[in-house]
C-alpha cells in the first residue's frame, strides 16, 4: 500500500471523491449516503450548511409553540399546568429519543437527519394546527420531540465528522446557531405576523420551512462511512492519513463497549454541568412569554420583540467565539470567561424581576449582554466536549453526544415541571389574568356605582336578584336610581368573574415578581456549578502550549505517513 502524502491544499479533487456510494442507481442515493473518502473542502462546507439549517428549521418548529403560549391554551381551554405538562412530557419524550440516537453509530446520521425532518415537516404542517383537542395536540407535540431528540444526536455528531479538531470550535458554533437562530427565526416571524395570523398559521410556516429544508437534505446530506468518521482528525492536512487508518479498521470492534466508555466524569459530568448552565436558556425559550405577559403585561408580539435581542447576540458570539477558539487552539479560558460574565449579568436581570419600572431596553441590553457572554462559553463547550468523548474513543461519538442528549432533555424535563412549583402565581395569571383584566374594563361603571354604595350592595349580595326584599328594594332604587341599577345587572356576568377570580389574580400579581427572580436565581445556581466541571475537560489552558503540542502532532503524522510509504514501496 502506498500511502500519498498529506496535501496543504485541501481543495484538490481526488478523481475517487464522488461523494456518494458507488450505485448504478440513483434511488439509491436517497438512502445510501456513505462517503468512502473524506470530501473536498467545498462539499464539506456544503454538508456543514445542510445540516445547520435543518437544525434552524426543526427548532423553529419545536420552539413556536411557546411563542403563541397564551393562545394555544386559551384555543384548547387548557390550565397552565396542561400546557407546562405537555412541555415536561415532549421534553421526557425527546431525552429518550436521544437515546436512541446513540444508534446513529452504528446506523449512521444522515438518514436519521433527513427523514426525521420529514416527519417533523409534516407534524407542524398538517397534524398540530389542525389538532381537534388537547389531548391530540399533546400527542402530536411528543411524536415532534422525540424527532427532535433523535437529531439533537444526529447534527451534532456529522458536524463533529466533517470538522476536523482545529476547526471543530467554529463548526460547533455554527451547529449551535441552530437552536438559536430557530428561536430568532420564531421571534421574528411571530413579532412580525402575530397581528394578522393566528397560531396555526405561526405553525405552518414552520412546516414549510422545514419541507424546504428536506428537499435539500434528501439530495445533498451525505455521511462519513463508518471507517473514516472512526478516526480522530486533527487538521485537514491529517486527510491521508486518516484515510490509510481507516483501511485497516473494522468498525463493530470499534464501537464495543462504546455505552461503558462514555459513562465517566468527563463526559457525565460536564453535560449535566453545561444542561444546568443552559436553565437560563430553556427559560427564555419556554416562559419569556408567560413571564413578560404575567409580570409587566407584554404581549406575545412585543415578548417576542425584545428576545430577538437576546437571540441575535448570541448567535453572533456563538461564531465568533468559536473562530476565536480555534484560532487560538484552547476551549477553556472561553468558557470561564463566558460563564463568569453570565453569573453576573444573569443576576443583575434577576435583581431587575421585580421592579416594574424596568424598561423595555433596560431588558434588551441585558439579554444582549447575556447572550453574548452565553456564546463565548457554549461554542468552546461543544468544542471541548466532542473531543473529551473522541478522547475515549472516536467511533462513540454518537453515544457521548446522545448520553449529552439524554442529560439535557431530562434537566429540560424537570425544570419545565418545577417551574409552576417556584413561580405559583404563573397558573392562575396565565389562566384568568387577561379575563380579569377585560372584566375589570367591561365592568368599570358597574364597579363605580358600587363602590359609591358599598354597604348597600353587601346587604343586596346576600339575596338572589329574585328575592331581594321589597323594602331593600325600594332603598336601592331611592339611592342608587333605576339607571344605575341596570348598570349593575347588565354586568352580572363580569362581576360574576371578578368576585370568583378577581382576588387569586391580585394575589399572584403581586407574588408575581419575587417568586420569578427565585426562579431567574435558581438559574444562576445553575451557571455555578458550570464551572468546576471546565476543568475535567479536555483541551488545554494555554495557546502557547496547545500551538506546540499541534505542531507536534503535524510532526507525528509525517513521521507517520513516512513510514506508511516506504512499506508500500
Amino acid at each position: 500500500m502506498t500511502a500519498r502524502p498529506a496535501s496543504t491544499d485541501d481543495t484538490e479533487l481526488r478523481p475517487a471523491d464522488t461523494d456518494a456510494p458507488e450505485t448504478p442507481r440513483r434511488a439509491a442515493r436517497l438512502w445510501r449516503r456513505e462517503l468512502n473518502h473524506y470530501p473536498v473542502t467545498s462539499r464539506r462546507m456544503a454538508y456543514l450548511a445542510i445540516v445547520v439549517l435543518t437544525t434552524v428549521v426543526l427548532y423553529y418548529a419545536l420552539y413556536v409553540q411557546y411563542a403563541v403560549a397564551t393562545s394555544i391554551i386559551t384555543h384548547f381551554h387548557m390550565t397552565y399546568g396542561y400546557f407546562v405538562w405537555v412541555s415536561v412530557i415532549g421534553n421526557a419524550i425527546g431525552a429518550f429519543a436521544s437515546l436512541v440516537a446513540g444508534l446513529a453509530d452504528r446506523w449512521g446520521r444522515a438518514n436519521m437527519v433527513v427523514y426525521g425532518l420529514l416527519i417533523a415537516a409534516l407534524l407542524s404542517l398538517l397534524g398540530l394546527p389542525n389538532a381537534p383537542d388537547k389531548a391530540t395536540y399533546l400527542v402530536l407535540f411528543a411524536a415532534l420531540s422525540f424527532i427532535e431528540g433523535i437529531v439533537l444526536v444526529a447534527t451534532p455528531a456529522l458536524i463533529r465528522d466533517f470538522s476536523p479538531q482545529l476547526g471543530r470550535a467554529t463548526a460547533m458554533g455554527y451547529w449551535t446557531m441552530g437552536p438559536v437562530i430557530g428561536s430568532l427565526v420564531v421571534t421574528v416571524v411571530t413579532s412580525s405576523t402575530l397581528s394578522f395570523a393566528g397560531w396555526q398559521d405561526e405553525l405552518r410556516y414552520s412546516g414549510w420551512a422545514g419541507l424546504a429544508v428536506f428537499v435539500m437534505a434528501l439530495f445533498g446530506l451525505r455521511e462519513l462511512s463508518p471507517r473514516l468518521r472512526d478516526q480522530i482528525m486533527v487538521s485537514l492536512r491529517d486527510r491521508a492519513l486518516v484515510e490509510a487508518r481507516a483501511k485497516g479498521t473494522d468498525p463493530r470492534t470499534a464501537t464495543a463497549g462504546h455505552w461503558r466508555q462514555m459513562l465517566r466524569l468527563d463526559v457525565v459530568g460536564s453535560a449535566t454541568a453545561v444542561s444546568l448552565f443552559l436553565l437560563l436558556y430553556f427559560g427564555a425559550v419556554g416562559n419569556f412569554v408567560v413571564y413578560f405577559a404575567a409580570t409587566f403585561g407584554y404581549s406575545e408580539q412585543r415578548t417576542n420583540g425584545l428576545a430577538n435581542w437576546y437571540w441575535a447576540a448570541n448567535a453572533v458570539a456563538l461564531v465568533a467565539a468559536g473562530l476565536l477558539s480555534d484560532k487560538l487552539k484552547v476551549r477553556k479560558p472561553f468558557m470561564i470567561v463566558g460563564a463568569i460574565g453570565s453569573i453576573a449579568v444573569t443576576t443583575l436581570f434577576a435583581l431587575h424581576a421585580t421592579d416594574p419600572h424596568t424598561g423595555y431596553y433596560t431588558f434588551a441590553a441585558l439579554f444582549v449582554a447575556i447572550g453574548v457572554l452565553t456564546g463565548v462559553a457554549y461554542a468552546p463547550w461543544m468544542a471541548s466536549f466532542t473531543e473529551t468523548v473522541e478522547k475515549h474513543n472516536p467511533a462513540a461519538t454518537a453515544t457521548g453526544l446522545a448520553v449529552w442528549g439524554w442529560i439535557i432533555r431530562a434537566v429540560v424535563a424537570i425544570s419545565t415541571a418545577f417551574v409552576p412549583v417556584v413561580v405559583t402565581s404563573a397558573t392562575p395569571l396565565v389562566e384568568h389574568g387577561a379575563q380579569v383584566k377585560a372584566a375589570t374594563v367591561q365592568a368599570a361603571p358597574a364597579l363605580a356605582v358600587i363602590d359609591a354604595h358599598p354597604r348597600l350592595f353587601a346587604k343586596l349580595e346576600a339575596y338572589p336578584p329574585n328575592a331581594v326584599p321589597p323594602a331593600l328594594a325600594a332603598q336601592a332604587a331611592r339611592e342608587v336610581g333605576g339607571e344605575g341599577l341596570a348598570t349593575v345587572r347588565k354586568a352580572q356576568p363580569q362581576l360574576a368573574l371578578l368576585q370568583r377570580y378577581g382576588s387569586q389574580v391580585k394575589s399572584a400579581a403581586a407574588q408575581g415578581p419575587e417568586q420569578w427572580r427565585t426562579w431567574w436565581l435558581i438559574c444562576v445556581a445553575g451557571q455555578l456549578v458550570f464551572l468546576p466541571f471546565i476543568f475535567v475537560m479536555s483541551g488545554r489552558w494555554s495557546p502557547r502550549k496547545a500551538r506546540d503540542e499541534a505542531m507536534e502532532h503535524q510532526r507525528a503524522v509525517d513521521r507517520e505517513l513516512a513510514a506508511l510509504a516506504e512499506e508500500g514501496d
